[in-house]
């Protein structure tokens, strides 16, 4: 009975451990993707949003805030 209890325990807590690390590689990996240096219009229309030319950015859509080339 006790070694049925701590070989739960065991794989239980691997089992959390596994998730945690899938989990810490998605969060790191989710901001080096989506982080880019500019844009160029099409990319910013395409993404929903509209150049401000007289800022350079993209304003709306997923690419909000971005430097326009």
């Amino acid at each position: 009975m006790r070694i049925r209890r701590t070989l739960a325990a065991v794989i239980a807590t691997a089992a959390l451990a596994g998730l945690g690390l899938a989990g810490a590689a998605t969060a790191t990996a989710a901001p080096t993707a989506t982080v880019a240096g500019s844009l160029t219009p099409g990319e910013c229309e395409k993404g929903g949003g509209t150049v401000d030319w007289a800022t350079n950015t993209c304003k709306g859509g997923t690419g909000d805030g971005q430097m326009v080339d």
